[in-house]
């Protein structure tokens, strides 16, 4: 700033030094009584500092003037408030700095410039007023820094002076004649003063360390304020650096994309505007939303802006692409014939005629009504029944496309919902992916194995299915990758799973359970003929007329070969069995077209599963009960004995916890009714009672024995006999009812493979035999109880055992 330029009382910017002999300390007798007080505003004079002063306000040319007649020395305040004109004493702050005045211009304008000197600082005790121009009694303040420096004073001082050089160098707008005035400053407390009153900081801030008594104190501060300059400025250069980087490369790659658009001209190659105008023809054509096909210009219309180097452009590529192959509001139209469909569903699939009702149901409505959200059915059974086969058949039968998603093992959210676009390998969840597969809308969606989905750290993905099996929902499903809603309320949902138990119970309140059953052996032996035989046959190159299997070989290899609810063992056994005739006929041998029991155990080998079949005993204390395993129905044989003993209950057999609970509610029944049955009570206490349920190996569990294991106990007690060619199941309670039981089917299944003629249910399972074909039920007469009492009375003749055992009970 030129002295031209300064305001009134403000101070200047070209400071100068005085040589060090000059900064010295005042006697305070050589002041005068009242010494003269310029009040000036924006600057801070401090001691053995030079500046120019323009003086316009007429107090302070009067000041001036009579202090340059005289001794030329006047008292410098800096105003609190620069804008007052007309200060009085409470405008002023207390401390200033006593100076002397060099040398006085009167410029042509009127305005007197005076050049000042600092000489020392003062507190101001008394302001005199009455006078024509501010006068005060004031009291010197000496210098309170140390002659001898200390190693810490020392680096202090050298820390101030190494930063006053860093800014230097920072701020180009600083002359280079800072520098060499700097470099010949050598006493530290006009080192401190010099720089104090150039450092860039407000007028108050320079008065708070004009006002410091301590000379190392009064550094520190101004070296606090020195680091605050300097990281300022270099924070401003890193900021001019980064801005011209950015625009030198901005620059530089417009010229590149500009010279790779003219190459790809001549060489009639697609650039990026060409691959995003093209994206935006084919977006222009499709049936989406107004909000999708707004949000999927917005997401080109960035494209365009991207560089095609930057990591993000594949990126936001494969998401453009994406929108415009997905199928929106895109749907294959069903086949709407029932009568087609039947035939397609019996034709690939014997048996499941739950499944096959529920489909037709669905197409019926459909067909009354022609908008209809896709059901979500789970098909829960043992493996190998045709439960994910089924659901290819269903999209055949309804003329739509089929996909497939097996679940079993996935554990990643992200797979259901995607990733979001800013991870690097962003990409749609298998749904989204499935129906992109699918080019329709409303396929048949298979969610294979939804019982095997597991949770860790990364998410929950049953979760996660739950918006995508919801019928209120899934209509605006949201895939993170996609960010925009797709409508998935059209898709034909099945879902197929092994158990329900480890299904969230949210998840499975959303889907249609229909519960697919094991095969019967009948069933199975119709599969064989109808489907396993003429596959394995094509598959191994036989005509139909190089073998042939009947009826009876295919039940001999599921009874003796396969123990399974499904067809995936029978149709292996098939095979190889198939294979052996393939070799023979390889190999020019002469062999039986028609298969026999001689030909599967030469294939075959021997028979790796006994026939459990009943086994009429005069022995008391044995009854045939049926049990439900996961490879379909089986008989079980509940065995009882007694000993001498202290009326120990002892249970053997591989048994749970809820089978053993059974034998002891059962115990405590006949004990409660011993007197109607004729049972001496000191029986119970003088005999031990040993169950056993064969075979050992097997682990058995359920409730389902309990009034087997009650007749077993009432017979050995009563030593009756038990009805021959009887069997039964039930649970049985405390107060002697039965109560229901599961697995109906495969139990009746059972026992008529077993020979069994009657059977014992509880009255309530009644529902479950209406469900059965007639045909399984042919020739079996079943028999339904609703208390203990009635089934023992059913299933113990009058007739005692021979041999019976005669109990000795001494009192």
């Amino acid at each position: 700033m030129l002295a031209s330029e300064m305001q009134e009382e403000d101070g200047g910017e070209l400071i100068q030094m005085i040589a060090p002999e000059d900064e010295e300390e005042i006697n305070e007798g050589n002041l005068p009584n009242d010494l003269p007080i310029l009040a000036v505003r924006n600057t801070v004079l401090f001691p053995g500092v030079l500046i120019p002063i323009t003086v316009g306000r007429q107090k302070s040319i009067k000041v001036v003037k009579k202090a340059y007649k005289g001794d030329k020395m006047i008292g410098v305040l800096t105003q609190k408030n620069p804008t007052i004109d007309d200060p009085s004493p409470a405008d002023l702050f207390r401390v200033g700095t006593l100076a002397k005045i060099v040398k006085m211009l009167v410029l042509p304008d009127g305005n007197t410039t005076i050049i000042i000197q600092g000489k020392q600082r003062f507190e101001v005790d008394e302001f005199i007023t009455g006078a024509p121009y501010l006068q005060a009694k004031v009291r010197l303040l000496p210098e309170d820094f140390p002659k001898r420096l200390s190693k810490e004073q020392k680096a202090l001082v050298q820390s101030i002076r190494d930063t006053a050089n860093r800014i230097m160098d920072l701020n180009p707008e600083i002359p280079k004649e800072a520098q060499v005035a700097l470099d010949n400053i050598e006493k530290p407390s006009f080192l401190i003063h010099f720089l104090s009153s150039n450092i860039n900081v407000e007028p108050v801030e320079k008065q708070k360390i004009l006002e410091i008594q301590n000379g190392i104190e009064r550094a520190t501060s101004l070296l606090g304020h020195m680091m605050k300059e300097q990281q300022m400025l270099e924070l401003k250069q890193e900021i001019q650096n980064k801005v011209h980087t950015d625009i030198d490369q901005q620059q530089r790659d417009y010229f590149l994309r500009q010279q790779m658009r003219v190459l790809q001209d001549e060489l009639g190659e697609d650039g990026p505007e060409r691959e995003v105008e093209a994206l935006r023809v084919k977006g222009s054509k499709k049936k989406w939303p107004d909000k999708v096909a707004e949000h999927f210009n917005k997401e080109l219309d960035k494209i365009l802006r991207m560089n095609p180097m930057a990591a993000e452009y594949p990126i936001a590529m494969n998401y453009a692409e994406l929108m415009v192959d997905l199928p929106w509001q895109e749907y294959s139209k069903d086949d709407l014939d029932l009568k087609k469909a039947k035939q397609i569903l019996d034709k690939d699939h014997f048996g499941l005629e739950k499944v096959k009702d529920r489909i037709l149901e669905y197409l019926a409505v459909l067909k009354l009504k022609n908008d209809l959200k896709g059901p979500i059915l789970c098909l829960y059974g043992p493996p190998g029944v045709g439960k994910t086969s089924l659901g290819r058949s269903i999209a055949k039968a309804l003329g739509r496309q089929y996909v497939r998603m097996s679940l079993g093992g996935l554990h990643d959210e992200a797979e259901i919902r995607g990733h979001r676009k800013t991870y690097v390998g962003a990409m749609p969840g298998k749904v989204i992916q499935n129906i992109k597969k699918a080019k329709s809308s409303n396929p048949v969606f298979v969610l294979d194995e939804i019982d095997k989905v597991n949770s860790n750290f990364r998410g929950d993905p049953s979760s996660a299915l739950l918006e995508v099996l919801d019928p209120e929902q899934n209509s605006e499903f949201t895939d993170n990758f996609l960010e925009v809603e797709y409508d998935l309320s059209k898709v034909l949902f099945i879902a197929t799973a092994n158990s329900l138990d480890s299904i969230q119970p949210a998840l499975r309140d959303r889907m249609e359970i229909i519960e697919v059953t094991g095969y019967t052996l009948e069933e199975k032996v119709e599969i064989a003929k109808r489907h396993l035989v003429p596959k394995q046959k094509k598959e191994h190159g036989l005509k139909n007329s190089d073998m042939s299997f009947d009826a009876k070989s295919i039940a001999k290899i599921i009874d003796s070969y396969t123990r399974e609810s499904g067809v995936r063992n029978l149709e292996r056994r098939i095979g190889s069995m198939v294979r052996s005739v393939a070799k023979s006929i390889a190999l020019e041998e002469d062999y039986s077209k028609k298969v026999t029991s001689e030909s599967i155990e030469k294939a075959l080998g021997a028979e790796i599963f006994d026939k459990e079949m009943y086994a009429n005993s005069n022995v008391a204390g044995v009854v045939t009960g049926l049990a439900w395993t996961a490879v379909g129905g089986e008989i079980l044989f509940i065995e009882s004995n007694l000993s001498r003993g202290k009326g120990k209950l002892t249970l053997s057999g591989q048994l749970g916890d809820v089978m053993k609970e059974s034998a002891m509610t059962a115990l405590s029944y006949l004990k409660s009714k011993a007197e109607d049955y004729g049972i001496a009570h000191k029986v119970f206490e003088k005999y031990d009672l040993h169950i056993h349920v064969p075979a050992g190996a097997v682990p058995k569990d359920g409730p389902s024995a309990g009034i087997t294991m009650l007749t077993a106990m009432a017979s050995l007690f009563t030593q009756r006999k038990v009805k021959a060619k009887l069997a039964m199941t039930g649970e049985i309670t405390l107060r002697g009812s039965v109560l229901p039981v599961g697995g109906i089917k495969e139990k009746i299944l059972a026992a008529r493979r077993a020979g069994i003629k009657e059977l014992l249910l509880s009255r309530r399972n009644k529902k479950d035999i209406l469900e059965i074909n007639e045909r399984y039920i042919k020739g079996l007469n079943i028999q339904y109880v609703d208390t203990a009492e009635e089934v023992l009375e059913l299933a113990l003749n009058d007739k005692k055992v021979s041999h019976s055992v005669k109990f000795v009970v001494e009192d």
